[in-house]
């Protein structure tokens, strides 16, 4: 961890107050430099030689960590403040700001998780003749090739890699796993003169591979296939983008690191119970089909992930959380952020979520723009769609008056559009904003005109807990009165209204909710709810045989939510042969009315059983005339005299 930072003023194109800096962070900040990487590079040298420094440098990191490797010294860590805060319209009010990057930078990285992927280079190329032929040509020296032809027509006279005949059905796996599918395969018959013969067609045949290069030109073969890796797709009539993915293939041979971007909980995890289903929030979400059901709960194929961190968004459980880095640290950092900047003397901060995409904007406007305004704040993520509700409302609730993200190209826009109503309807109109701008002067534009109505909040909080306990903990403190917020159909917050005068305490809902939101009472027919814990997961309304289940979306900020109250009670009935308490009044006095006229309960206590306890009855009917308990009379136990008096010896 850096004990020193280093800035520079790069040519004295931005202001940097050392010391405020110094006393916010609580770290030596030097004296700034001028032009740390030309005319004073000796003075890096040195400062990187001593170990543990930071440089606030981004842009010329490769040249720093080429010092630092020509000193044999481990490279030292970097933060930006210059495109974020120095090189802007108020850039000399950017100093609180400035504190913050500074704070966020310093803060320790989580260690990423990931497995090895190894790609042994069995490549299968798609497409038609020509273009799959030539595309083999240049690959055959890097890779093991298979062409794959609709037709034996062009058959090529080669053996230089190889080519079936056949029709694609299907495939799955990923990079280093591919498993395809084909109908009608016919493989090549390479003896005797003339051309080459093929094998007799033959349906099902099913072939592995490292990377597949598809030039068909026609439907991909996997949604969301720009993320899929190893799955190489190019527009057969555009010879630059061809070339292109051939030049991509080549190089797809060898171990590598795939990042584990999510973590499971399967026991929180709201799916299914009993052959019911319940919460599929994840599953409509994933654009890769990464996550498929598996029984009562889903799982996630870390090969096919591609980390839009939308499911860990959505997941009303936790049972999937965004790993990558973890949920816990993207918390933290938004907390550090909006306290630094106030510690600093900054006034209503903005957050400014961005991905890669949204931090080259940030640069291009700095540097040929109006910059960020000195009251907004960027926070870079790997992916936009993970920043959900529940970070923008912690944002919101740690000081920040409003919270913007800057999508991309690969951003799940209708993701997280649910994510940002949510946010606005928890915390209020037009605290969220997607900022969909293609131009960097036009978001440069949009923020410095952007219209902020709401005031930061009064006692900022920086709750801690799971996802959900984060959001109510700062939905309290945005909402002082506590009030119940309606929320918008779909929210993984609510409550469960009954139909008392359907509802005949048969409990099938409370047996499968997940979550223990439903419970009951052991000593009279009471079905009880706890709001904080209902997931909306609809699994109660689906297995209500009465349907007299719905759900309402709401967040009740009062205690009262914490606790369980009664939805539904009725009368207990008395056993009429010693007074035991047992089952639903309503419900034995229905049954006994039905059944009144049945001829299988004519006669004796048949008719009386029903409105005995499970001891009484059992009793009364081991006793009646027509028992299914008794039998012929038990043999006489056998003795030794028994045996001894057939004996002739006795």
């Amino acid at each position: 961890m850096a004990t020193r930072i280093i800035t520079c003023t790069c040519e004295g194109s931005q202001t940097i107050d050392a010391d405020a800096l110094s006393r916010v962070t609580g770290l030596p900040v030097s004296k700034p430099c001028n032009a740390l990487c030309t005319s004073e590079i000796e003075s890096a040298a040195r400062d990187i030689a001593s170990g543990d420094v930071m440089i606030c440098c981004a842009q010329e990191s490769r040249l720093f960590e080429a010092l630092a490797e020509e000193l044999d010294v481990p490279a030292p860590a970097f933060a930006d403040l210059r495109d974020r805060a120095g090189w802007s319209e108020e850039g000399d009010a950017a100093t609180p700001k400035m504190a913050a990057l500074l704070a966020d930078a310093l803060m320790p990285a989580s260690p990423g998780k990931s497995l090895d992927v190894i790609s042994e280079g069995l490549c299968l190329i798609l497409g038609a003749p020509q273009i799959a032929l030539s595309a083999a040509e240049a690959l055959k020296d890097h890779l093991a090739v298979t062409v794959l032809l609709d037709t034996a027509e062009d058959l090529p006279v080669t053996r230089d890699f190889d080519v079936v005949v056949g029709q694609l059905r299907g495939a799955t796996g990923a990079l280093g796993g591919f498993s395809l599918r084909i109908d009608a395969l016919q493989m090549v018959e390479p003896g005797g003169r003339g051309g080459f013969t093929l094998s007799e067609p033959r349906d099902g045949g099913r072939t592995e591979c490292d990377i597949v290069l598809d030039l068909r030109g026609t439907t991909p073969l996997f949604s969301a296939h720009e993320k899929r890796e190893g799955y190489l797709r190019s527009d057969p009539g555009h010879p630059g983008a061809v070339s292109a993915a051939i030049l991509a293939a080549s190089h797809l041979t060898g171990t590598f690191e795939k990042p584990l971007y999510v973590r499971m909980e399967p026991t929180l995890c709201a799916h299914s119970r009993a052959e019911q289903t319940g919460c599929t929030r994840c599953l409509d979400l994933c654009p890769t089909g990464a996550i498929t059901p598996a029984g009562e709960h889903v799982t996630v194929d870390p090969m096919i992930c591609a980390g839009c961190g939308a499911c860990s968004a959505a997941c009303p459980s936790g049972a999937i959380g965004y790993d990558a880095p973890p949920v816990d640290l993207t918390m933290r950092r938004v907390q550090s952020l909006a306290k630094t900047f106030v510690d600093a003397g900054g006034i209503a901060p903005r957050l400014l979520v961005t991905t890669e995409h949204g931090s080259e904007m940030i640069r291009l406007a700095a540097r040929f723009g109006r910059g960020l305004p000195a009251d907004v704040i960027p926070l870079d993520v790997p992916a936009l769609n993970l920043f959900g509700h529940a970070e923008m409302t912690a944002a919101l609730a740690a000081g920040f008056v409003s919270v913007g993200l800057v999508p991309s190209p690969g951003t799940d826009r209708e993701a997280l559009d649910v994510q940002i109503a949510l946010t606005n309807a928890i915390a209020g109109p037009d605290r969220a904003v997607l900022l969909d701008h293609a131009d960097p002067d036009a978001l440069c534009d949009a923020l410095f005109g952007q219209d902020v109505a709401a005031a930061a909040v009064v006692q900022p909080v920086r709750p801690m807990g799971t996802r959900r306990q984060i959001t109510r903990q700062a939905a309290r403190a945005l909402h002082p009165d506590h009030s119940t917020l309606p929320l918008p159909e779909g929210a993984p917050y609510g409550a469960v209204l009954v139909d008392t005068d359907a509802c005949t305490l048969c409990l099938s809902c409370v047996s499968l909710c997940p979550s223990g939101a439903l419970g009951d009472n052991p000593d009279r027919p009471q079905l009880l709810f706890q709001e904080d814990a209902c997931l909306q997961c609809g699994l109660c309304a689906n297995i209500c045989p009465e349907t007299a289940i719905t759900l309402q979306p709401q967040l009740d900020l009062s205690d009262a939510a914490l606790s369980q109250r009664i939805l539904h009670e009725e009368e207990p009935f008395a056993c009429i042969e010693c007074g035991a308490l047992f089952g639903v009044k309503s419900t034995i006095d229905r049954i006994t009315e039905k059944l009144a006229s049945h001829s299988m309960f004519a006669g004796g206590d048949k008719l009386r059983m029903i409105q005995m306890c499970d001891d009484c009855r059992i009793t009364t009917q081991y006793h009646s005339d027509d028992s299914p308990f008794k039998g012929p009379d038990r043999p006489k136990p056998r003795t030794t005299d028994d045996y001894l008096s057939k004996r002739r010896d006795h």
